[in-house]
């Protein structure tokens, strides 16, 4: 009886190999203090500087991930020694279904489905587990053409925020840690004014409604309202230097940084006196906005409080409490006497004005980490860009959930959005910048290479849907801020 006898043989080793595995881990499993006793006293026999209890502490940890991941390889054999006894079990059975009454196809055939399963089985597994992590970084094919236009290079420290005026002429703002905030000429990349009067990193920048008015923030614990007049020089031939989104980056040191050691704003007229100090915070103020119509303008601090003033007076009309931690951000409704504060406590406020006598306030909730800014869009929506790599999309009549989440690979710092396209611009501490939809959609991602783009963190961006030249900004602590030109609408298109 060959076929019986090949059967018997086939289990007895199957026998063998559980029986000496399950001995292997038996003695592991009693000789694991041992093996975690012998560095522990190597370690113990050394000279350290830590104190003791912080040693005993490192060990354990050190013990419990050695645990784990014996246990991962334990695991593993144990799944290697099953699959191999499954295929020894399909051979011996094989073998005796052969000699009763199946023919060699169709014992072929069984067996063979029988494996494809178990490896079907297993890809499904292996898909499953890491489909979660991929999923977030798939992006659409997108055929944006993004054309850096203009460099605007004067700062000589990072710069935290960029604005575009509502007003004409219509010129550049940047805020920078040098203490100071410059104007620039959008077409040729002068600029026009310097603004000195902080003695502390200008953190914000923003431009008044209707008004040659800007305000800024500052970490001297006050904001400053101040008056500009310029004059836009020629503009000059823009040099072609067009590439498609998305393409491949060329990696750059900050070696790379442009050179500043000319100070090209001390040919351009300062200003060095505000026309309002707003004073009340016990921190650094870290942004500031004007309300519609730019009788009253809101800050941030790190104080944990937005205060709201009136202009004219610089008195405080209302302090806004409520964080628990310090401010980042806060952005005001383009329409609407509302406003949005955002924190490290991980959660952005929704202040309503619009009527005087009740001042509502509605906590939003979905971040694990700190809010670097909240911004309002066209209707009833904000968006809110995160540390914890998330950009968020929420309907202000639902505050439950959001209605669209952004996952990306880096922090996230202060967004804006194109409200005319409705596309949202990420700013990245991985230097880079990307475009996405309302609905979560990624649609480009700007060009960086050893010639263009930014060579350090991005901290803000700027959308200007008016400008003919440039209809998006971005500034970084690389000292520079850059002028983007982008065919949205042939990307809208192509989706």
């Amino acid at each position: 009886m060959p076929t019986e006898s090949g059967t018997c043989s086939a289990a007895r080793q199957a026998k063998q190999k559980r029986k000496s595995h399950s001995l292997s881990i038996r003695r592991t499993n009693s000789s694991e203090q041992e093996r975690t006793a012998l560095p522990r006293e190597m370690l113990e026999g050394q000279d350290s500087k830590l104190p003791s209890s912080v040693r005993s502490t490192l060990l354990e940890l050190f013990g419990q991930i050695e645990r784990e991941f014996e246990n991962l390889y334990i695991e593993n054999l144990e799944l290697r020694r099953e699959i191999e006894t499954l295929n020894e079990r399909l051979a011996a059975e094989g073998q005796a279904i052969d000699g009763a009454e199946l023919s060699k196809g169709q014992l072929k055939t069984k067996a063979s489905h029988s494996t494809s399963q178990l490896s079907q089985k297993l890809k499904t597994t292996y898909k499953a587990s890491t489909s979660k992590i991929v999923s977030s970084f798939k992006t659409t094919t997108s055929r944006a053409v993004c054309q850096l236009v203009k460099e605007y290079i004067g700062h000589r420290d990072g710069i935290w925020d960029v604005s575009v005026a509502r007003t004409q002429p219509v010129v550049l703002g940047t805020a920078s840690a040098d203490h100071t905030a410059l104007l620039w000429s959008i077409e040729t990349g002068r600029c026009l004014v310097k603004y000195s009067g902080h003695v502390g990193s200008v953190n914000s920048i923003k431009f008044h409604p209707s008004e040659q008015l800007a305000l800024t923030a500052s970490g001297d614990q006050t904001a400053h309202i101040w008056s500009y007049a310029v004059q836009l020089p020629t503009p000059q031939p823009i040099a072609d230097t067009t590439q498609i989104c998305g393409e491949d980056e060329v990696e750059c040191s900050d070696k790379d940084e442009p050179d500043v050691d000319a100070d090209v704003s001390s040919d351009c007229p300062t200003i060095r006196v505000p026309l309002t100090s707003l004073k009340s915070h016990q921190g650094v103020v870290i942004a500031a906005d004007w309300l519609v119509g730019g009788k009253q303008a809101v800050t941030a601090s790190w104080d944990r409080t937005a205060n709201l003033f009136d202009v004219e007076t610089a008195e405080l009309v209302h302090s806004l409490t409520g964080h628990d931690q310090e401010l980042t951000h806060c952005c005001t409704h383009p329409t609407q006497r509302l406003v949005v504060t955002s924190s490290r406590d991980t959660t952005f406020r929704l202040w309503d004005f619009r009527d005087p006598s009740i001042h509502s306030v509605n906590v939003f909730q979905g971040h694990t980490d700190t809010v670097t800014s909240a911004v309002f869009t066209v209707g009833d929506n904000v968006v809110s860009g995160s540390d914890d790599r998330t950009v968020k999309v929420w309907d202000l009549r639902n505050m439950r959930s959001p209605i669209a989440t952004i996952r990306t690979d880096s922090a996230i710092n202060r967004i804006n959005v194109c409200v005319g396209q409705k596309i949202i611009a990420l700013p990245h501490d991985n230097r880079q910048v990307r475009l996405f939809d309302m609905s979560g959609v990624r649609l480009a991602r700007l060009p960086r290479s050893s010639r263009q783009g930014h060579r350090r963190m991005v901290c803000c961006s700027a959308w200007s849907e008016d400008h003919p030249m440039c209809n998006l900004f971005t500034c970084g602590f690389d000292r520079q801020a850059i002028g983007w030109s982008i065919n949205i609408p042939a990307l809208l298109q192509e989706k």
